[in-house]
């Protein structure tokens, strides 16, 4: 079957996450959104995995379902329009900051675990090392191999997965504190990353430009702490629906399983451009490259993604469109409404509109990539259609993201 996942995603026990982030909202608003599989995130929190153990009982092979009297409180806040099977994978999001040859590394992993059972003994192993109670992503002084080989011995079929891996911070191959490639850090072990994730602020057209990178399964994760950000970025799989179906498609790499990824316009993302936030300066990739000090208070800039893949590329953006997956680029519904508005996406006019296409068209998913054009303006307005025409076409200006800002899209409509 067909059908759509977000494995990034953070519960209400994570710093900086909307308490809104429990089982039953993110059950809603998956469906809401059009998610068929959602990580659970979070999995190593005490408190967490309480309630996902109580609320949770098995469905297909390493998935999980809500159980009957939980799911018929969703099934009551979810439109006829959007109501769909609805999954969860056992995920974790997994923060490392350790030293390799007097140089210190910072890295994010997602971390798949097929059951509970191998969930606690991740959980045990990790806790002699920190406090994982502390933060739903907890922060481990641990070199990101031995977190991989602790993963691995809890069993062979979990995954790690290099999470947003061109962030400046936190990123595999970011510029502040990275690697310049996955084989300089998992050397021998590189042979059990399968899969890696892009992140909001590169694209696949980016990525194409490193050859190294072909090898590995390109993720697309919303890293979602509200429900709002659900979905900003997806995968598309078409595969059974199970665990090992999810896991062996990225494995391979099959591009008839694991189908495509739905990006951000990686401008939008809050790290795609070079710059100094604290002074508004933002610097293109070739303003980079000379100088990366900012032209306010002299202080190094942050490194961009755009500028990062640019010092690492060893093909051009022309050749890089030979070896692109399948994709498709979209921008969240609320922020179109929005923009044909004029006003912010948290105003009760574009909730309200947001809701009602819900309610007649589909989920946002039908929404920006099928609804035809007709049906769309007939639930909505003729602006609210062309934007999402002019999104399809990739027919938009983009005003680059920097140093923790996140870019903006106007629509040519």
């Amino acid at each position: 079957m067909t059908f759509l996942a977000d494995f990034h995603i953070h519960s209400k026990y994570s710093y900086a996450t909307s308490k809104t982030m429990d089982l039953q909202s993110l059950a809603t608003w998956g469906q809401l959104k059009g998610l068929t599989v959602m990580g659970t995130g979070d999995f190593t929190h005490p408190k967490w995995q309480i309630e996902l153990q109580e609320m949770l009982e098995p469905a297909e092979q390493g998935l999980f379902v809500l159980k009957s009297k939980y799911q018929k409180i969703v099934d009551a806040d979810v439109y006829d329009s959007c109501k769909a099977p609805q999954r969860f994978l056992l995920t974790s999001e997994i923060s490392t900051v350790f030293r390799r040859n007097n140089k210190c590394y910072k890295t994010h992993s997602i971390i798949f675990a097929p059951s509970f059972e191998v969930v606690l003994k991740i959980s045990q192993k990790l806790a002699t090392i920190g406090n994982i109670a502390y933060d739903g992503r907890p922060m481990l002084s641990l070199d990101v191999k031995d977190l991989l080989k602790i993963v691995l011995d809890a069993s062979s079929d979990c995954m790690l997965i290099p999470a947003h891996i061109w962030t400046p911070h936190f990123g595999l191959i970011g510029s502040k504190s990275g690697f310049d490639s996955v084989t300089e850090c998992f050397g021998e072990m590189t042979k059990h990353i399968y899969a890696l994730e892009k992140g909001l602020s590169s694209s696949y057209a980016m990525n194409a430009q490193i050859a190294d990178l072909d090898r590995f399964a390109i993720l697309c994760n919303s890293d979602a702490h509200s429900v709002k950000n659900l979905g900003r970025e997806a995968n598309v799989f078409n595969t059974d629906l199970s665990y090992n179906g999810i896991t062996q498609a990225l494995k391979m790499n099959d591009p008839a399983k694991f189908v495509a990824g739905i990006e951000f316009f990686p401008e939008m993302g809050k790290y795609y451009g070079s710059g100094h936030r604290s002074c508004d300066v933002y610097m293109t990739p070739d303003e980079t490259r000379d100088n990366k000090a900012c032209s306010v208070c002299e202080k190094t800039v942050t490194i961009g993604v755009a500028h990062r893949v640019a010092q690492l590329a060893d093909r051009t953006p022309e050749q890089a469109l030979k070896n692109i997956r399948k994709h498709y680029r979209v921008v969240p519904l609320q922020k179109i409404i929005a923009y044909s508005f004029g006003v912010q996406d948290t105003s009760k006019k574009v909730q309200k509109l947001y809701q009602e296409m819900l309610s007649s068209i589909g989920n946002e998913f039908y929404i920006l990539l099928d609804a035809s054009f007709e049906d769309v303006k007939k639930h909505s307005n003729i602006g609210i259609a062309q934007s999402i025409y002019a999104m399809r076409q990739g027919n938009v200006i983009l005003t680059p993201g920097y140093d923790g800002v996140y870019g903006s899209i106007k629509f040519n409509i």
